[in-house]
């Protein structure tokens, strides 16, 4: 959401508005997990309380949230942002069955929020579990999962398709070790991993284009 220094690039988050409001007059349910990175990152020192820093983040993820919410609604979607924490006069209270309802009553659900120790990435999984979610749209700043990171390695090259389990023993860091293990447990039917610098890619994965990489148990 956020590129050059901007916290808040408009004209990306319109473009990603845009997308996400025509996956929903689709017809298909659409959850959205964001995370904080252009607002908030890690902790300001070593010192830092790391719970304290994790809190920050999650209140990142209301704004963001909040800024999408709006973005959609302006493209002619209705939306709802859902948080893990309490702030009834800004969101709603997360619960499964009050975002499983709104999403089947063609809601765009945006999911912010959170728990200290726990990755965007893990969230997102939590919450693809909870919602029952046929698939798992993975959106990165990369265009898929590589057998090294593609910035370093030259000689990297994309996996097209791998098992949770092979991606973690090869030590693949597309997601952290708790998001991998709740894929495997949850028995999450699949994961798509493929680059975001194009919104517009989203709606090619759910139309069939083969980009990317195919995560499966």
């Amino acid at each position: 959401l956020g590129e050059g220094g901007k916290l808040f690039d408009q004209d990306m988050i319109m473009r990603v508005a845009h997308v996400l409001a025509d996956i929903a007059a689709s017809g298909a349910e659409l959850g959205v997990v964001i995370g904080a990175g252009n607002i908030w990152r890690g902790r300001q020192s070593k010192e830092m309380d790391a719970v304290t820093a994790d809190h920050m983040g999650m209140l990142g993820t209301v704004i963001n949230c909040l800024c999408m919410r709006d973005a959609v609604e302006r493209c002619g979607a209705k939306a709802v942002v859902f948080s893990a924490i309490d702030m009834p006069r800004v969101c709603k209270a997360y619960n499964v069955q009050s975002a499983r309802q709104a999403m089947s009553e063609g809601k765009i659900v945006f999911f912010a929020g959170g728990n200290p120790f726990f990755t965007t990435d893990t969230a997102v999984v939590l919450r693809a579990a909870e919602m029952k979610a046929d698939a798992l749209l993975l959106a990165k700043n990369i265009d898929g999962v590589y057998t090294a990171d593609p910035h370093k390695d030259p000689t990297a090259t994309l996996i097209k398709d791998i098992s949770y389990a092979d991606a973690l023993a090869m030590g693949l860091r597309v997601m952290d070790t708790a998001a991998f293990a709740m894929l495997s447990e949850q028995a999450i039917p699949a994961v798509r991993v493929f680059g975001l610098s194009e919104p517009e890619n989203v709606l090619k994965v759910i139309d069939g284009d083969p980009c990317g990489t195919v995560l499966h148990p």
